[in-house]
């Protein structure tokens, strides 16, 4: 007879437990941007709503800047990394294949022996790293998750570029999911369009650069490297036209209202399609909007936890509010759960 294979015991309830993030030193205005894209400071506030953002210096590396947002949602969560089971980071701005950045940050936080791995979601990255951590839990294969949104897309921009060069930024941010007396993260309404890998992509693959680099070198020409490329337009017109329906799954899928909500914490990916969502789903005033796109930029996979320490911190929300989470963008993808909003890093000194 077979022998019977059993399973872990399965948890009833998750929550976010602790968050911590990490802004790069480096702060960019408006100014240090426009003349390069032949632009204006006004224009990038009015198409935006960005004023400045955060690029990395050279020491600010993807495993470095989320191996300090990581200790900082240990911190929050009062967890040691020895107590993590799991790390799910979210990137599109990892620029090797191998090994995955999620596990060189688990071993940098002195972890040993963890599962490790990395997600390529574009900005519904985090969103989609939380699902994933969310559902591990649940399923008794671990007790706590590390969730990591990182970014370092200043290393893909074309500087001239005017549709991308004002919108990206770098920054990681982290979340420490574990176990709950009452639910704390709903069930994810997620999905994509990979008929419009159009509008977010970067704008050549790597066969095609090396190409380009050996017939550059034969010929005495010049090669340009990969950069990410937007059409601003495609993005603009799906996210109005399409996400509010994400969020009404989310929301459904949760079993909450609109009214229901202390706080949406959207992708911090322009503020004219935020004030579109707000307006789409009749938010109420009393509904807290994220906006920290304009100091901090659309850090994609990082921007909804960097948005949401934003939004605690500056006491706009408190821990134990009800959330709208909802992440989009290039695939083009989306993700969205409702949450209850985690502790957060105490120390409010500068950025180490």
């Amino acid at each position: 007879m077979p022998a019977l294979i059993t399973t872990a015991a399965p948890v009833a309830h998750v929550a976010a437990l602790g968050l911590g993030v990490y802004r790069p030193r480096r702060i960019v205005p408006n100014a240090e941007i426009v003349e390069a894209i032949d632009s204006s400071d006004e224009w990038i506030k009015t198409r935006s709503g960005i004023a400045s953002r955060h690029w990395a210096g050279p020491d600010e590396t993807i495993v470095t800047m989320s191996a300090v947002a990581a200790r900082r949602a240990l911190e929050a969560a009062q967890l040691t990394p020895d107590q993590v089971d799991a790390v799910v980071l979210a990137t599109s701005s990892q620029m090797v294949l191998g090994p995955s950045a999620g596990a060189v940050v688990a071993t940098e936080l002195g972890m040993h022996d963890t599962a490790a791995y990395d997600v390529s979601a574009g900005c519904a990255g985090f969103c989609y790293a939380l699902a994933n951590a969310a559902n591990l839990v649940r399923a008794g294969q671990a007790r706590h998750v590390l969730v990591i949104g990182v970014e370092r897309l200043s290393d893909l921009l074309d500087p001239t570029d005017r549709t991308c060069a004002f919108i990206f930024a770098d920054g990681a941010g982290a979340c420490v999911i574990g176990p709950s007396e009452t639910e704390g993260i709903g069930p994810v309404a997620w999905g994509s369009d990979g008929s419009q890998t159009a509008a977010i992509k970067q704008d050549k693959d790597f066969q095609e650069y090396f190409a380009e680099v050996a017939a550059a070198e034969a010929t005495g020409g010049t090669s340009q490297r990969p950069y990410i490329r937007m059409n601003g337009t495609a993005v603009f017109r799906w996210a109005v036209t399409f996400l509010e329906k994400a969020c009404r799954t989310a929301l459904g899928n949760a079993g909450v209202s609109v009214e229901d909500l202390d706080a949406f914490v959207p992708h911090q990916a322009n503020s004219r399609i935020t004030d579109a969502l707000v307006k789409a789903l009749g938010m109420p005033e009393s509904v807290a909007v994220a906006r920290d796109i304009t100091e901090t930029g659309n850090t994609s996979a990082a921007s909804i936890p960097m948005a949401m320490e934003q939004l605690l911190r500056s006491g706009e929300a408190k821990p134990g509010d009800t959330a709208l989470l909802l992440g989009f963008g290039a695939g083009l993808a989306y993700a969205g759960q409702v949450v209850r909003l985690p502790e957060i890093y105490s120390d409010t000194s500068p950025e180490k």
